[in-house]
This record gives structure tokens, sequence and C-alpha cells, in this order.
């Protein structure tokens, strides 16, 4: 799709999930929106977080900047931010509300689409749908949400076909992930720095593992480093974590440090990342569910193979013994053999996997294709909704729905 080709498009985006905020949803919040902005659309970020101290909206280059704290009354926030949003809309017309995952932009989506008259589109991510679907209230407002949408999309298939198998009316979109490559790329001081902390922190000839993020429950921390250990090849690598380890990860690690080898590092600054990666044979995902964890993208555009679980969308483009070694979530004995099987493939073949990595990358999971696909499901949607002949079953569709401010997440 051509730039020129758009039309005026207004998107009041709602999320959780905003720089400052850390971790992977945070990432591909604010990676989505610059390119969307770059490419010529308007949005208006309003970032619902319990941390800001005070309602406050900034001019930002193609759309502004809502900071929307919450406290502990998420009813009297969400009704202040309308107030904003219907006292000032700025020049450029709201045409779509996104709600971008999360449990109160779902709660606050439909509502604010129906009064602004708009289409709603739902942003599915991965945890925002598993941490939900099965909590009575969180899952009732995934579901009016889902239910309201003019168009849901997943980052990964298996989201998608849940909600196809709860909800047969809804064709959600898959729209993976994807990297700007342009600004990922380890420079010649990262490739050093990862050479020297090699040289002084792994012992010699094993293989480093990396973990990235926040090594929690869901990610399979504890069920990776046990059947690592127990697969009987621990002494053939050395664990490199960087970002933030559960107590329960911690303490099994102080136990076992005679027999796991490991560095752990705090939460670094993204391009600091790189000598990280760069230090890598292969990085683990073990998650039991997941959506595209940015991880992936990360290291394999870096030529890293992984060694993962087949969960969300790593199933979906990830292929066995091509991009590195596949387990099923959760299954103890695949795992074990992935880990045997990593600690006995050569070096030369590790390097053929990362190449596959890379391509796979460049081909199929670039920010301009993930934007390019967004930009046409906004667009699609854009003139689903300028036909008056909509206009009535819009009317039908909009009535009562305002109580729903009332429900609380929790």
């Amino acid at each position: 799709m051509l730039d020129t080709d758009l039309p005026p498009l207004g998107i009041l985006w709602l999320t959780e999930n905003y720089h400052p905020n850390r971790g992977g949803m945070a990432v591909s919040c604010d990676r989505i929106v610059h390119s969307l902005r770059q490419a010529g659309v308007s949005i208006d970020v309003a970032h619902f977080a319990r941390h800001l101290q005070a309602m406050r909206v900034e001019a930002k280059r193609n759309g502004r900047y809502i900071a929307c704290p919450t406290g502990d009354d998420t009813s009297h926030a969400m009704n202040c931010l309308w107030n904003v949003i219907a006292s000032d809309r700025g020049a450029q017309p709201i045409t779509h509300v996104v709600a971008f995952g999360g449990v109160l932009p779902m709660l606050a989506g439909p509502v604010y689409a129906a009064w602004l008259r708009v289409p709603l589109v739902t942003m599915i991510r991965g945890n925002d749908f598993d941490a939900s679907v099965f909590a009575p209230k969180r899952g009732d407002i995934l579901r009016e949400a889902l239910k309201r949408s003019a168009r849901v999309c997943t980052v990964s298939r298996d989201k998608a076909a849940k909600i196809r198998a709860l909800h047969p009316e809804i064709s959600p979109l898959w729209i993976p992930n994807g990297i700007d490559l342009t600004e990922w790329e380890p420079l010649p001081s990262h490739l050093r720095r990862a050479a020297e902390w090699r040289e002084k922190s792994v012992p010699q000839g094993r293989r480093v593992l990396g973990m990235f993020g926040q090594i929690k429950q869901k990610k399979g921390g504890l069920f990776f480093l046990q059947n690592l250990l127990d697969s009987g090849h621990a002494e053939r690598f050395h664990l490199l974590f960087v970002g933030d380890l559960e107590e329960a990860v911690h303490a099994w690690l102080r136990e076992r440090e005679a027999e796991v080898s490991y560095s752990h590092y705090p939460f670094a600054d993204r391009y600091e990342l790189l000598t990280h990666y760069s230090a890598c044979d292969l990085v683990v995902i073990a998650s039991f569910y997941d959506g595209m964890p940015n991880v992936l993208l990360e290291a394999a555009s870096l030529g890293v193979p992984l060694l993962a679980s087949t969960a969300g969308g790593m199933g979906d483009v990830l292929e066995d013994e091509r991009h590195g070694f596949l387990f099923y979530p959760g299954d103890v004995h695949e795992c074990r053999r992935s880990v045997a099987r990593a600690a006995r493939a050569s070096d030369e073949r590790l390097k053929s996997f990362g190449e596959e990595c890379r391509s796979l990358v460049r081909e199929k999971l670039t920010a301009r294709i993930e934007r390019d696909r967004y930009l046409s499901l906004l667009v699609e949607t854009f003139h689903e909704f300028s036909n008056p002949e909509s206009e009535c079953d819009r009317d039908e569709d909009f009535e009562n729905i305002d109580s729903m401010l009332t429900g609380e997440p929790q």
C-alpha cells in the first residue's frame, strides 16, 4: 500500500502499555504507533497507568499523547478521559478507536467507539487474552469487546482460532509482530564487547543460552531450568539472563550454583541488548502460552537461532531443525530432547539455523510489512463505515451500552 493512497485516518489508541513502560507489549505499541504516524496516520495515544501522576496532553508529530492516571477508580479516570476527547478532538477527526490489548482498553474501547460513532478495532496481543478468558469479570470485558469490534486482530494464529471457536461470527486477522531492521543492527563495538564478555564470563567450551525479559511462570523459566538440568547436558551451557527473574527462579539458581553456570543482568537499554544477543549461541523462549515475543524477532534478525516452545506466534513462524530446536509447550520429554540436540549440534549447523532466522525476518517479519497490514485493516474499516447504507445498522448496534463503564476489572 502506498502512503499517498491513505484516506484521512484519525485514531484514538487506548493502551496500558506504552513508553516508559517496560515489556514486550510496550515495545510493540511504541513501534506500531510510530510506524503508522510516519505513514501519515494521526494517532492520539491514551495511556492508562497507575504510575502516572496527573492527566496531561502532549502534542506529538501526527497526534497527541494523553496520560491517563487510573489510581483506584478506573471509572472516574475513563470519564475524565472522555471529557478530554469530547472537548478537543484536534484538527484530525477521529475515525477509529483501537483497543491495544489489556483490560482497561477493552473496557473503554466499545463505549468510546459508540459515543464517537466510529469502528472499534481490538488488537489481541497474547497475555491479555490468556489472562482474561478464564477470569469471570475480565472474561466478560473481553467478550464484550470482541463482540463490539468491527475488526479483531491477533499476533498469533492460535489466538485467532480460539476466538473464532468461541465466537464463530468473528473472523480475526492474523498480523504478526515486525521489527525495524534499520534500527536493529549491531555495531563493531557491540560485537567486540560480546566477545570480551564471553572470554571473561563463560567457562571454556560452553555454549551461551540467552533468556531475556521477565522470566516468570508463563514464560516457563523454572520449567526450562529443571529440564536443562535433568537432560544431563547442563555442563555444556552457560545461561545469560537479562531482565527480571522471579524469586522462585533466583532461589532455584542459588541452590544449584555448582551445577548450573549463569550470569544475570537487569533490564538494559534496548540497544545495549545488542551486545547481549551477540554473545548468545541460542536464545531460549520456553513459554507455556504466549503471543509473539519481540525477543524472537530481536534474536532471529541478528542470526541467533532459537531453543523454543511452539506456543503462540513461535509455532506460526519457526520450523524445527531449520530455525532452531522446538518443543511442544510444557512437554518435559520434548524439551529435554531439544536441549540435547542443541548440545550436540555442530557450530556450522547453528550458523545455518541463524542464517535461516535472519532470512525469515527480512522476508516476512519487518516493521514495514507489519505496518502495511495494519494500514490495510484501518483503510478497509474506514471505507465500510463511510458507507451511508450501513448507518441504520450502526444505530442499532450503538444502543444501550453506556452502562459498560460501570464495570470494574479485577
